[in-house]
């Protein structure tokens, strides 16, 4: 009787493509017609009542407790099956308001609780980052620049996209907040010559960056701090952020760009990669940022906009990456499943089975749902950044012409 009630339910829902059901007594539903078409085993019916009740959080639970698995199409089918029947609907008066404090208490992020929640996630074994990103542990959105170019080629395309948007110069003072296992930093103070200064909160990361600074030969051109972005103090040519501002939360929208503007010099120019929605404002709070991301958010283009607008920068570009992240958690995904029984002999089945519904759930909102990279070129002055994208792509321009608009 559950199962059918059940069913019924889903049926509601799924008005594109297909579900099939299989329960442990061999029994199998169809729901709906058409692609995509999804399979899910059924390890325990118990599990459906709850995982209809709170979808955003207890699929996922269920997933990890081994009270589902996917069949036929794997994970991927499934997610894409749900954003085909994706119809978002936004609470309203009370729930609303209730939903929207909930998210702005676990988004505070004194500098107590952003520690520990970058610790939660970021501070695991360096080992498991290291078995599935690229060789020089970018744990951001690469740059695809044509298809089948591997991980690593997308990460430094990123990397050099990044470094022109910043209009660098020999011996530029560089800030990279959040500057994880000194990827970006390395390969700005090897390629450009400039002096680096990281900030993380991460101990692993803290000791792992400085440590292939020395392997890289470049300890005298970039030193990274374990250091909250809010006490630090000092004046740059650039500053740069991968990745980071997804962990500031909005009640600190406002704090971090006015820091923002202390921190840059009269011609400074700032380069802020982060994670976006291109859909409004939402008050979601889902398994990512229960169980992956604690203190997380992802901004709406609105929200950041009104935040720079109130502070002295200049907002000079934005360039939206649509589809490079879930490209880039694809590689993610196969280099994390290659690796998988590794992983659980160190970590355990459950880790694993969280960790994959993280990259294939991730790589799915990208593909299908509404999440993009936003990146935010902002610069002090309305003349310090050249008035066309041509320094950005063509190989051949005079490297004086690059920085005509620089006094």
């Amino acid at each position: 009787m559950l199962e059918k009630k059940m069913c019924r339910l889903l049926e509601s829902y799924i008005k594109t493509g297909t579900l099939q059901l299989s329960f442990p007594d061999g029994e199998t539903q169809s729901i709906g017609q058409g692609e995509p078409h999804a399979h899910m085993l059924l390890e325990n019916p118990a599990a459906l009542p709850r995982m209809a009740r709170n979808p955003d959080i207890s699929i996922g639970e269920a997933y990890v407790a081994g009270d589902w698995r996917p069949g036929a199409g794997g994970l991927e089918k499934l997610f894409e099956l749900y954003y085909a029947n994706d119809r978002p609907s936004s609470p309203r008066g009370l729930r609303a308001m209730a939903r929207r404090m909930k998210g702005l208490l676990q988004e505070l992020n004194n500098k107590t609780e952003a520690q520990r929640n970058i610790a939660r996630h970021y501070d695991l074994d360096i080992d498991l980052f290291r078995r599935f990103l690229d060789r020089n542990l970018h744990y951001s959105c690469g740059y695809f620049e044509a298809p089948n170019v591997t991980l690593e080629e997308a990460q430094v395309a990123k990397c050099r996209h990044i470094a022109g948007k910043l209009l660098l110069k020999r011996g530029d003072r560089v800030l990279d907040i959040g500057s994880g296992w000194g990827s970006l930093g390395i390969y700005l103070a090897q390629e450009f010559a400039v002096e680096v200064v990281g900030l993380t909160l991460s101990e692993e990361q803290f000791k792992a960056s400085n440590a292939r600074a020395v392997q890289a030969g470049v300890e005298a051109r970039a030193q990274f701090h374990l250091q909250d972005y809010r006490a630090h103090r000092g004046t740059y040519d650039a500053v740069v952020s991968v990745g980071m501002f997804e962990h500031v939360g909005r009640p600190q929208y406002q704090t971090f760009f006015d820091h923002l503007d202390h921190l840059l010099k009269p011609t400074g120019r700032a380069l802020i990669h982060t994670i976006g929605r291109s859909s409004p404002p939402c008050d979601s709070q889902g398994w990512m940022q229960r169980y992956i991301f604690p203190g997380g958010y992802v901004p709406a283009l609105s929200e950041v906009a009104q935040r720079i607008e109130k502070t002295g920068l200049q907002m000079s570009d934005l360039e939206i990456w649509r589809v490079h992240y879930a490209e880039t958690l694809r590689h993610w995904n196969q280099r994390f499943q290659s690796h998988r029984g590794d992983i659980a002999a160190r970590l355990g089945e459950q880790f694993c089975r969280m960790w994959e519904f993280y990259l294939v759930g991730s790589a799915a909102v990208f593909r299908w749902g509404d999440l993009v990279v936003f990146h935010l070129q902002i610069a002090k002055r309305n003349d310090t950044v050249p008035l066309t994208r041509n320094y950005l792509y063509d190989p051949a321009a005079n490297f004086d012409q690059r920085f005509a608009a620089l006094p």
